[in-house]
């Protein structure tokens, strides 16, 4: 029989079929006795109920339809799954259900699958309502920003017998979301043991976001559980098969974000958790701030020649870092850096008629409203449309989103920013150090391992940094800066181009030496720490590529 099912629509939906292999390594790992029973929630075209009929098979057994149970919502999945197991003689109870409503005669001894995979943007309505019950139903509280798979791996779970083991496909947003931080702390209450395989290339060609496996055994439904978690990190599918040491972690707290077990350095770890004279998080330089919200930057961001032909007068105008951030990853942005970015045709004002605009600034106004602009959805919540909340002018820039690592950029032009970057105000504590000596202190090598850590990777391999997180990034201490600023200074003279000549890199190392922190932090540990971040970033690289 054949099916119709689109990969766009499957993506709605939140499906994307699992390598084979992969399937293969969970079922082996879950299913212990040819006896064993075991639940695959949303399971597609069934390849892990596959995998655990010839695990199953492996161990002297022929599995039946009280063992392999599945289900999912779709029903042209279910009949291939169906049709799929048929065609390998294995009997199967699979039905079309509701994952949230579903329920099973008996709990399993195993869990093993791929859970959709849907953003809360399109996870709504009665769907998400019913997942959150789910997940509350199991003491999990989850925020309306969490994405399909948080409640579908609490509630998958509930179906295990005491001693059940479970193995899923997630996202690689267990380790670093703020809303999968109730979900690593069931996680660790409700299992006995928890390991993570991770891996350093894509392994779903059509899928950017990296994934990770989840191997919980020992479940119990009253908390107990586990202080800790292993992981494994392999290059790809083919290593499933080698036998890789593992590494144990164990959180300062509950909840708290695992990214920190893949940057296990004792010295950042003591740098970033104790009270330290050597440094800081940027929420104690000052207050982090979002960039100004157009709603329609293609109209309000205005190059000089644009200014020049609608006529608009200096009042109807603001200076402006153009939209972006490639301009702020040379540790100042000057007035003679925005004079050459005028020159080549960047957006550098922003129309903010100070009162009432000029006559030329009512006509822009007037063909806003007839090319639509004013009811854009930002622009028509506000009165009037055309005058957008400025942000205050920063005098730092912290990028948002990275391919090599976060900049933080002096504002020596004094203008203002978009939503593109970040901005920090400094606390008048600062004020007496100068704003290219911060910028250029943040450019060291503890600095660059904890934007892999605070942030996150995206898909194509982006880092990405929110203000929650930008607040937690490590800078170096106000007292190690003051006690540094000759040196800092010295190399200041030639930074700008050091970084140009000679990559970003080469200038952390001149940094690092400038903070004197082989001295402060050891050499060992800060050659460790390099390390490190040189692996974090590797690992998201890798996710440029197709498999």
């Amino acid at each position: 029989m054949q099916y119709v099912d689109s990969r766009q629509v499957r993506k709605g939906r939140g499906a994307f079929f699992t390598p084979e292999p992969i399937a293969t390594f969970i079922a082996q790992w879950a299913l212990r006795s040819p006896t064993d029973a075991i639940l695959e929630p949303s399971c597609g075209e069934a390849v892990f109920l596959q995998a655990a009929a010839r695990r199953i098979e492996s161990l002297g057994g022929r599995p039946t339809p009280h063992q392999l149970h599945g289900v999912d919502l779709h029903e042209q999945s279910v009949l291939r799954a169906r049709d799929a197991l048929a065609a390998r003689g294995v009997q199967a109870t699979v039905s079309v259900s509701d994952f949230f409503d579903h329920t099973v005669g008996a709990p399993v001894d195993a869990v093993i699958g791929n859970p959709p995979y849907i953003r809360y943007q399109d996870f709504h309505g009665r769907s998400r309502s019913k997942a959150r019950a789910a997940a509350l139903a199991q003491g999990v509280a989850l925020t309306a920003l969490a994405s399909s798979w948080a409640a579908f791996t609490v509630h998958a779970a509930s179906f295990l017998t005491r001693g059940g083991r479970m193995g899923l496909v997630l996202p690689a947003e267990l380790l670093s979301a703020n809303y999968a931080a109730a979900v690593r702390e069931y996680l660790l209450r409700r299992f006995t043991s928890v390991r993570l395989v991770l891996f350093a290339e894509r392994v779903f060609p059509d899928v950017q976001e990296e994934v990770v496996l989840l191997l919980a055994q020992g479940y119990d439904a009253e908390p107990g559980g586990t202080d800790h978690f292993e992981v494994v990190q392999l290059h790809n599918m083919e290593d499933l098969s080698h036998q890789t040491p593992s590494r144990r972690w164990t959180p300062t707290f509950p909840g708290e974000k695992w990214t920190t077990a893949l940057a296990s350095s004792p010295a950042y770890t003591q740098l970033t958790t104790q009270a330290s004279a050597v440094f800081t998080t940027l929420s104690q330089w000052g207050r982090v701030s979002l960039g100004t919200v157009t709603g329609a930057n293609t109209f309000f961001a205005l190059t000089s020649a644009r200014v020049t032909e609608l006529g608009l007068a200096p009042a109807d105008l603001v200076r402006l870092s153009p939209p972006g951030s490639t301009h702020l990853r040379r540790l100042t942005l000057t007035s003679e850096d925005m004079s050459h970015l005028d020159a080549t045709g960047k957006p550098t004002f922003l129309f903010y008629p100070e009162d009432e605009p000029s006559a030329a600034g009512y006509a822009l106004i007037r063909a806003g409203e007839a090319a639509g602009v004013s009811d854009a959805y930002k622009c028509r919540v506000r009165s009037p449309w055309w005058r957008v909340p400025l942000a205050p002018r920063a005098d730092l820039f912290i990028t948002y989103m990275n391919d090599d690592c976060v900049s933080v950029c002096a504002n020596e032009a004094n203008v203002f920013h978009l939503n593109s970057v970040h901005g920090l105000i400094l606390d008048e504590g600062l004020r007496d150090l100068p704003l290219s000596l911060l910028a250029l202190a943040s450019h060291n090598s503890v600095t660059a391992l904890g934007a892999e850590v605070v942030g996150r990777a995206y898909g194509g391999g982006l880092l990405k940094l929110e203000p929650a997180e930008a607040r937690r990034l490590p800078v170096p201490a106000p007292g190690l800066i003051r006690a540094r600023l000759d040196p800092l200074q010295a190399l200041w003279s030639h930074a700008r181009e050091m970084l140009v000549e000679e990559g970003a890199t080469a200038l952390r190392h001149a940094v690092d030496d400038a903070l004197d922190l082989p001295r402060v932090v050891g050499a060992f540990a800060l050659e460790e720490m390099r390390d490190m971040r040189e692996t974090l970033t590797q690992r998201r690289h890798c996710r440029k590529k197709t498999v």
